[in-house]
């Protein structure tokens, strides 16, 4: 669970660092089962991210990722006639995004007693595990993250979301670690929203972004193995990795099921893949 030093930070910062949380072999057992997944990926199912323009990639693949296993590309891996300029394994931006529920590797370390308790002393009441992402921020092509709350993508009333962000390698200033606003939780409130537009496959942002200030950005520098928990109003991102390594992270979005999850969030789940809460998934 959270220290005292850890609580005081998070409700102060918006964000913490639990040191040495994931271990050698768990690290290397998930980029293992990462390489297998990219390894296995139809080419067919060809998918950009991007947060400089979601709605104009924010396609089907995408939409109906949130109950799936499903590969993003780079959006610099391709070539003007739109073929792959280096390998795959490469190209991919990220994985997503039911991997905590559907790959059995990913499930067992997603679902420990120890992310329990450290949600619990966060001060969630009834965690559910809503979202996971498997992030390569390739070398030489890993993509910009854009400024951004979470909560514009994962909005619960009252807010909820929170992100469990763990790194696979040292995360750096010189290969994209995170950078964020300290206190930004508090003084920027989130209004706008990425959802969907009735039942059609489209998306849209409602509001206005607040104007936040860049200026007071800080590196966010870990160590494989570390994991940075923050608040989904927490105002983070992360720089293009033109570096000759990558930067591989797992992450985690918890919300709590006493939050009202509404109907038109960009991401859904079918009835087959319903929500359970993780204390009856941890034995």
């Amino acid at each position: 669970m959270l220290s005292e030093k850890q609580l005081a930070q998070y409700k102060k910062d918006g964000y913490t660092v639990i040191q040495q949380y994931a271990t050698i072999m768990q690290i290397a057992e998930l980029r293992a089962e990462a390489d297998r997944i990219i390894d296995q990926f139809d080419m067919k199912n060809i998918s950009i991210f991007t947060t400089e323009n979601q709605t104009d990639f924010a396609d089907r693949y995408f939409l109906d990722s949130g109950d799936k296993i499903r590969c993003f590309f780079e959006e610099n891996a391709f070539d003007e006639k739109q073929q792959l300029i280096g390998s795959k394994k490469l190209s991919i931006n990220k994985i997503g995004h039911a991997l905590h529920d559907l790959n059995t590797t990913f499930n067992t370390f997603s679902y420990q007693r120890e992310l329990l308790n450290l949600a619990l002393s966060a001060g969630f009441k009834n965690p559910l595990m809503i979202q996971s992402m498997y992030i390569c921020k390739q070398p030489g092509i890993g993509g910009a993250v854009d400024p951004h709350q979470d909560t514009t993508f994962l909005y619960t009333e009252p807010n909820s979301c929170t992100g469990f962000w763990v790194a696979l390698e040292d995360a750096t200033v010189e290969n994209s670690c995170l950078w964020g606003i300290p206190g930004s939780h508090l003084k920027y409130k989130n209004n706008r929203r990425y959802l969907r537009s009735g039942n059609e496959y489209k998306t849209s942002f409602t509001g206005e972004w607040e104007e936040w200030n860049h200026e007071e950005m800080v590196p966010i520098e870990v160590k494989a193995g570390d994991m940075v928990i923050f608040d989904g109003n927490f105002v983070h991102a992360s720089k293009e990795n033109t570096s000759i390594n990558s930067r591989h992270a797992y992450v985690m979005h918890l919300i709590d099921a006493d939050a009202f999850y509404p109907d038109d969030n960009w991401l859904k789940r079918g009835e087959d893949c319903p929500l359970m809460l993780m204390k009856d998934l941890i034995s």
